[in-house]
């Protein structure tokens, strides 16, 4: 089973592993949304969407449908 940036709990991370989907907005990509990149899940609004995160020091907001386009995984910490 494939994980997603979705999957994650507060204060978890992972590897961005592939987000090749033609649905993902470029913006995303440019800011670093990439495989190989470690994503933190930051705070999550109120009823779970948007979720705000950390991808290798930048801090972005993202919708919860477009973070299940986004497959990782997870680091054990």
């Amino acid at each position: 089973m494939s994980l997603t940036i979705a999957d994650l709990k507060k204060g978890e991370a992972g590897v961005i592993t592939d987000s090749s989907s033609n649905d993902i907005p470029l913006k995303l990509l440019e800011m670093g949304c990439l495989p190989g990149n470690v994503v933190k899940l930051l705070q999550l609004a109120p009823f779970s969407d948007p979720m705000y995160l950390n991808i290798n020091d930048s801090f972005l907001a993202i919708r919860k449908e477009t973070a299940t386009l986004i497959l990782i995984d997870k680091i054990n910490e």
